[in-house]
C-alpha cells in the first residue's frame, strides 16, 4: 500500500512552488476558546493535506475513500473548501500558467473564446422539429405498401371466440 501511495506524492519541486501560495490558518479575532492550547488533535501538515487533495483530484475517488495516510478525509476536505474559498487553486493555476508562458510561450494572439451558452430563441424555424420528438405519435408517413395498416379483425371482436 505504501508503494502504491508513493506514486501519488507531490514532488519537492512542485511543493516548493505551491507552498508559498497556501493561505495561513487564521483564528477569528475576539473569540475566546474554551479548550487549552495544545488540546485536541494535532493539525495536519499543509503538505500532507495538499497531497491528499491531489490524490482525490487525480484518482476521482470520493473524499471518504481517501487513504488514512493523508489524514482524516473530513479534515482534508475541510482544508480543500477553505483553500478554495481563499483563492489558492486559482492562484496556483495562474502561477503555473505564467511559468509555462515563460518556458514555452503561449500564443495569446491565437486564443479565442466562445460564450454561446444560451438557447437561440429563433432557431426553431431554421432547425426544424426537435430530434427527440421523432418517435412520438402524430402524423406518420404511410407504409411502403401505400395504404395505412389496419388489423384484420376489428378490435371489438378480437376477444370473442367463434
Amino acid at each position: 500500500m505504501a508503494q502504491r501511495l508513493a506514486s501519488w506524492k507531490v514532488s519537492d519541486a512542485f511543493w516548493a512552488r505551491a507552498e508559498p501560495l497556501i493561505p495561513l490558518r487564521q483564528r477569528a479575532e475576539g473569540t475566546t476558546y474554551k479548550r487549552k492550547s495544545g488540546g485536541g488533535r494535532k493539525p495536519l501538515a499543509a503538505r500532507q493535506v495538499f497531497e491528499g487533495i491531489v490524490y482525490v483530484l487525480r484518482t476521482g475517488c470520493q473524499w471518504k475513500a481517501l487513504p488514512k495516510e493523508f489524514g482524516s478525509a473530513s479534515a482534508v476536505h475541510r482544508h480543500f473548501l477553505a483553500w478554495e474559498a481563499a483563492g489558492f487553486f486559482l492562484a496556483l493555476w495562474q502561477a503555473g500558467l505564467a511559468e509555462y508562458d515563460d518556458l514555452a510561450g503561449i500564443a495569446w494572439e491565437w486564443q479565442s473564446i466562445d460564450g454561446a451558452m444560451t438557447k437561440a430563441p429563433m432557431a426553431q424555424e431554421s432547425v426544424g422539429a426537435n430530434p427527440t420528438d421523432r418517435g412520438k405519435k402524430g402524423e406518420q408517413t404511410q407504409s411502403a405498401g401505400g395504404r395505412p395498416w389496419r388489423p384484420v379483425v376489428d378490435h371489438r371482436r378480437r376477444r370473442q371466440s367463434a
